[in-house]
């Protein structure tokens, strides 16, 4: 297992996508402020806080409900993503490129998950 979690792929590409969202927030319209961008803030950086939150508990399985935990928080995610994209805040490429972010994300985050059940 690895012993820091800056050394985690998972949390390097959940990083990234935490920027690319704050980026995002940016051209939001103003009356979101408090609303969308707000959750879609909240959400990206819950993934890589409990993927390090994870990794500093004593136990596999406290680590697993974790990164499960950042799972959940992925998938919030990428829906208020297609909810900016319904809504015509985002244009259909930019929301695509996100959620492939997103999907990568996941698949390292399954991999990580099933890895420990071994």
């Amino acid at each position: 297992m690895t012993r820091y979690y800056m050394d985690l792929i998972c949390w390097q590409k959940a990083m990234d996508l935490v920027t690319e969202i704050y980026r995002l927030t940016k051209q939001l319209p103003k009356e979101e402020v408090f609303g969308l961008a707000s959750q879609l803030c909240r959400a990206a950086v819950s993934i890589p806080s409990n993927i390090a939150e994870g990794q500093g508990r004593l136990s596999k399985g406290e680590f697993r409900t974790f990164l499960g935990n950042a799972r959940g928080s992925l998938s919030e995610l990428e829906t208020q993503i297609i909810i900016c994209k319904n809504l015509d805040y985002i244009a259909e490429q930019e929301a695509a490129r996100l959620l492939e972010m997103a999907s990568e994300v996941g698949r390292i985050l399954n991999g990580l998950i099933a890895s420990m059940k071994k």
